[in-house]
């Protein structure tokens, strides 16, 4: 065995140690959650803890009579997407309906509930009737034609939307997963809210089922930043969550129908491509022999698939993917690190599954137990957080070397709680962006791209490609870390 290969699958050493001091998952945890604070859109709540951000957007939707104010800037910049917000809310649900317990234990689960709300409340505005929902609000190309703070915006906040005769169905269709795993995680708390949740989950998946088609073709302003590459896995995804949230066979009978296309062994879990995220789902039940005898042969290619990827992942594959030299798994330059989060949510969701039922995974390479599982998210986490070549932490604010100038318009202005001059389109640049100091305001939590394949970092603004982070880069590390730090 390689040094690289019993790095990963050897004994978990009990403290790990970054720059001297070992690495504190419940910090890191909290600094997750605070990052959906600081991209929050609209008018911010009184208990708001990111204080240099204010209220922003507030008349968004008044082009179209509709109140379309909250929800979560999408990345750096101040445009509210959709397609990406939606993965992002059911990435955070995911977090809480598989680690309640742990988030609870680290006294986060009321901080991760508010983040789930913040986005649901906004998915339900704007899904006023059943086959209606807005889907993006502001525009990419002049969004991007200057750097201003959210609170100072003068760029268009045009509302896009989808319905019968401009359908998108992958839209309507994660949306509805969002708020159905929103649905279980909120269950036990607020039943009457949950029930509200469903209720859109359902319309939106029944829309997304009748009317198909890809989102972009509807909302063109979308393609060059958030372009959908099909809309079979969202329904499929949405399908598993809809089934976990009501036990509805009917759901199951959708899943059966789609097992010949099941999506095949993917190489990730991402914004657009859902199908390892359904695929887990169902593998999960097949374990847990939660069918109730509804179980059918077809299924257990979703299972075969779900089990494939993690193999790849974990180096004990026909289909390996790629380490870097540090040992990172490596799949892309431009914002790695947002399939590195997924691949550690499903690794330890499903690492979780086999333990309890007393399973181990049958890859090519071995038998692999729960225990090795959660030693490699272990080290992906580490590598993160900064047990890796440069002594560096890839999440703002944690530890004492991280990414002092990451690509983020709020972040990197001044505070108008500070300082209440507005700062202009142009006038952004020339002050802010092109400064060559640390930003002014730290953005916890924030997850950047991350290094290249050789594990150099360049850390510039200029640089998006790897100091830009995205919400959807951090909701999958919430449960991981969860679950890390109450271990």
């Amino acid at each position: 065995m390689s040094s690289k290969n019993h790095f990963m699958f050897g004994i978990c050493l009990v403290i790990l140690f970054v720059n001297g001091e070992s690495i504190d998952y419940g910090t890191a945890l909290a600094k997750s959650l605070l990052y959906y604070e600081a991209q929050r859109s609209g008018k911010l709540p009184s208990n708001q803890r990111v204080h240099w951000r204010g209220d922003s957007a507030l008349e968004d939707g008044k082009d179209q009579g509709i109140d379309l104010t909250g929800g979560y800037y999408d990345a750096g910049d101040n445009v509210k997407f959709g397609f990406p917000m939606a993965f992002t809310v059911t990435m955070l649900s995911w977090s809480v309906v598989e680690f309640r317990e742990q988030l609870h234990s680290q006294n986060e689960l009321k901080n991760a509930l508010s983040a789930v709300k913040w986005g649901t409340d906004y998915f339900m505005k704007a899904h006023k009737e059943p086959h209606v929902l807005y889907g993006e609000v502001g525009e990419g190309n002049s969004d991007h034609q200057c750097w201003m703070r959210p609170e100072d915006m003068t760029t268009p906040r045009s509302a896009y939307k989808i319905d019968e005769q401009q359908p998108g169905a992958d839209l309507a269709a994660e949306t509805a997963a969002a708020l159905a795993a929103a649905a279980v995680a909120f269950k036990k708390f607020d039943l009457g809210y949950s029930d509200q949740l469903l209720t859109h989950a359902k319309e939106l998946f029944d829309f997304a089922k009748r009317f198909p088609g890809l989102y972009q073709t509807s909302i063109s302003v979308a393609v060059q930043f958030y372009g959908s590459s099909g809309y079979e896995d969202e329904l499929l995804w949405a399908a598993a969550w809809l089934l976990k949230a009501t036990q509805d066979t009917t759901y199951l009978d959708y899943i059966n129908e789609k097992s010949s296309s099941s999506g095949g062994t993917r190489s990730t879990l991402s914004w657009d491509d859902k199908y390892v995220g359904a695929q887990v789902l169902i593998a999960k039940k097949l374990l847990e022999k939660k069918f109730a005898g509804n179980e059918s042969s077809l299924l257990n290619e979703y299972k075969k698939n779900a089990e494939e990827f993690i193999c790849n992942c974990i180096q004990k594959g026909n289909s390996n993917i790629k380490l870097s030299n540090g040992g990172l798994l490596w799949w892309q330059p431009w914002n790695n690190l947002q399939y590195v989060t997924t691949a550690t949510l499903v690794i330890t969701s499903y690492a979780d599954a086999l333990s309890a039922t007393k399973n181990s995974l049958q890859c090519t390479g071995g038998n692999v137990d729960p225990l090795q599982l959660i030693t490699f998210v272990k080290s992906q986490v580490d590598y993160i957080l900064g047990e890796n070549p440069r002594k560096m932490s890839y999440m703002v604010g944690f530890g004492t070397n991280y990414p002092q100038m990451v690509h983020h318009r709020g972040a990197s202005i001044v505070s108008i709680k500070k300082d209440k001059s507005p700062v202009g389109c142009h006038e952004g640049f020339v002050q802010w962006f092109n400064k060559n100091a640390p930003n002014p305001n730290v953005l916890d939590g924030a997850i950047v791209g991350g290094p290249d394949i050789s594990d150099n970092y360049n850390d510039s603004r200029g640089n998006f490609q790897q100091s830009e982070p995205a919400t959807a880069n951090t909701a999958p590390l919430v449960g991981v870390l969860a679950r890390l730090a109450a271990s």
